[in-house]
């Protein structure tokens, strides 16, 4: 169905996009907060399963974190997109790196998922893994799959940032399934 977009979106004339103006960046006053808290919007979001990836980036020693909010942006030209924490710890390793790699977890690997999640301890002890052939990102041992990226851009969103990836290689793993988030807890 993708392939079938694309033709058709290269089928005819080229399309012009214009973008939109930036809005000025400033503060949320109290009086503009939306009236859902946080932990209604935990419970209700955690209705919608994700998948599990962790994001690495070369370093000494190489940085990642576990990450649920991952997805493709664009086909053409390839790009995918995470989300991470302004407060992260991780996330000035990876932007200093310039480069991230993408594991995709396999259903098995909710063990590993554990131990990249918390901050501070050594993530990659005892976790095998290889470069991965652009970047040199840490690409993990017995995952799905891999994205290995260059930053493209990164946006301000409320507490988070989102960092666009622009793909330089990919590969799949092997495994049979994937590694599930849902209310909580892995699947």
């Amino acid at each position: 169905m993708a392939e079938a977009a694309l033709r058709y979106l290269r089928s005819g004339k080229a399309l012009s996009v214009e973008a939109l103006p930036r809005p000025e960046l400033r503060c949320v006053g109290e009086d503009e907060r939306a009236p859902v808290g946080p932990a209604e919007f935990r419970r209700v979001l955690g209705e919608f399963a994700t998948g599990v990836t962790v994001i690495t980036a070369p370093g000494t020693p190489p940085a990642g974190f576990a990450c649920q909010s991952f997805s493709s942006l664009s086909l053409d030209p390839s790009l995918v997109a995470f989300m991470v924490g302004r407060a992260s710890t991780t996330w000035p390793r990876i932007a200093r790196a310039g480069v991230f790699c993408v594991n995709v977890l396999s259903a098995d690997q909710d063990r590993l998922c554990r131990a990249f999640a918390v901050s501070g301890a050594d993530k990659f002890a005892g976790v095998a893994h290889d470069p991965a052939p652009a970047s040199g990102s840490p690409r993990l041992a017995g995952t799905l799959a891999w994205i290995d990226c260059t930053i493209h851009a990164v946006h301000t969103g409320g507490d988070h940032l989102m960092v666009v990836g622009r793909v330089d290689a990919l590969g799949t793993g092997g495994g049979d399934a994937p590694l599930l988030f849902h209310r909580g807890r892995f699947l």
